[in-house]
């Protein structure tokens, strides 16, 4: 079969040409959403008098052999196929004969791929929220199992208030539920039909596109044929979520990989999801966290490069969109390893509460100390620097703040009494913060209850 666009030139493509023209190497994924849109415009045919109802069973009785071919592995591509549209036109074709030929009446290329692109897009979003589910499920049982598990909680990295593991859990649980709100609305931003735009200024066929986009499950129709070929913000969308999607992995892992280190100790990572070295008999390296925290700059660098790429175009379509899907299918790939890699990690890990209990030390209440004198009748800010004066006096004689006296205390602020040693209790520090969010046991609960809600588990 000669190439779709041929008949004018008066010598063959140069080979390094078609070569560099291609995209069947990456392109042949869509093949499934090619042909489903293939058969729907052939329905659509029928509809504007263009084939007969014989004609178009039989030319989709010819796809659907070809993904037949496809879905076993054994489809055959020729030298000549550009991409997968003319690759499933030609086998389909060869198959049924001339007939074969009518399929593309009133349609461009333009419309097709856009249509398959953004059908792969919406299909591709389902799956993206399937992997983020099954991690945040796994977030929520380690949450639910250690909920008010105390631990030290920082900023700057550095020793801030006591937390408990179900709190830092669950702060992982709450970006990845953004993230699957992104993907809900990457799909409706991708849901839009662009078949029946043609090369730019719509079809000359009376094809009802209302019909074509209730026959694969769009849910509107482009309303500008210039638009419709040339729009990829549903896919820059796709690569935004994905790149945010990809950050919050990594945070998660660089947390980990902290967590899990010999300085903080406060998991041990499964064997299954650790490496070692081929030096150091010793060593069990977090590889698995510290690729997840690597490929987010994949991902953020897809969606650099497509916005790059989109930057400059004019409306219509021009041959640089054929650089949007590689990076799609790539933050695809690229998540939906991590992702169900992360679960399994998170659903293996070992805590060890010695080792949070360890660093349970006495300045992690130091906020609370200022809030025993604030209920003592001082304004915060006088309380916040009373404090500060503890905390100085007590690196000064190199002792905890539970060793400072009550004399040394009351020398700083007479509304110390007797009972600020009950100030310097861990549970009563978490039982406190009793708002919505925070660390009290009920508050936790509600928060857990929440994000089983928002899971629908």
């Amino acid at each position: 079969m000669s190439k779709l666009w041929g008949g004018r030139f008066a010598k063959k493509t140069d080979s390094l040409v078609h070569q560099f023209n291609a995209s069947i190497d990456f392109d042949a994924r869509l093949y499934d959403e090619d042909i489903t849109g293939s058969i729907a415009w052939a329905r659509g045919l029928v509809g504007a008098g263009v084939l007969t109802a014989v004609e178009a069973e039989t030319i989709i009785t010819g796809l659907e052999q070809v993904r037949a071919e496809f879905a076993a592995g054994n489809f055959a591509f020729a030298p000549d196929d550009e991409d997968v549209h003319t690759a499933v036109e030609r086998r389909m074709t060869e198959i049924i004969g001339p007939v074969g030929g009518k399929l593309h009446t009133g349609r461009s290329r333009n419309d097709q791929v856009a249509t398959d692109f953004r059908l792969w897009v919406m299909r591709a979003c389902d799956e993206m929220q399937t992997w983020l589910a099954d991690l945040q499920q796994a977030l929520i049982v380690s949450a639910e199992a250690n909920l008010n598990l105390p631990m030290p909680g920082y900023t700057h990295l550095q020793h801030a208030q006591p937390i408990t593991w179900g709190h830092w859990a669950l702060s992982h649980f709450w970006p990845l539920a953004r993230d699957g709100k992104r993907f809900e609305q990457v799909q409706e931003q991708a849901a839009i039909l662009p078949l029946g735009a043609a090369a730019l200024a719509g079809t000359a066929y009376p094809v009802d596109r209302e019909f074509l986009a209730q026959e694969l499950g769009f849910t509107a129709v482009s309303p500008n044929s210039l638009d419709a070929v040339s729009d990829r913000d549903f896919a820059a969308d796709f690569l935004y979520a994905a790149a945010m999607t990809g950050l919050h992995l990594s945070r998660l892992s660089e947390q980990l990989i902290l967590y899990s280190s010999a300085e903080f100790g406060f998991v041990r990572l499964d064997d299954g999801y650790s490496t070692g070295s081929s030096l150091m008999p010793q060593k069990k390296n977090p590889d698995t966290l510290e690729l997840t925290r690597g490929k987010s700059g994949r991902l953020i660098g897809n969606l650099m490069g497509l916005l790059t790429t989109l930057k400059g175009l004019p409306s219509t379509y021009d041959k640089d969109l054929q650089e949007d899907k590689e990076p799609l299918f790539d933050a695809f790939d690229t998540l939906g390893l991590a992702l169900p890699v992360m679960a399994g990690l998170i659903r293996t890990l070992q805590l060890r509460p010695e080792r949070m209990a360890a660093q349970l030390e006495p300045s992690l209440l130091a906020t609370d100390l200022a809030d025993y004198l604030v209920k003592k009748g001082m304004p915060f800010r006088q309380a916040h620097g009373a404090v500060g004066q503890v905390v100085q006096l007590a690196e000064e004689k190199g002792v905890a703040l539970t060793a400072v006296s009550l004399t040394e205390l009351r020398s700083i602020s007479e509304l110390f009494g007797e009972d600020v040693t009950a100030v310097f209790q861990i549970k009563t520090a978490l039982a406190q913060r009793t708002v919505k969010g925070g660390t009290a046991p009920a508050a936790l609960k509600n928060q857990l209850l929440e994000a089983k809600q928002a899971l629908r588990v």
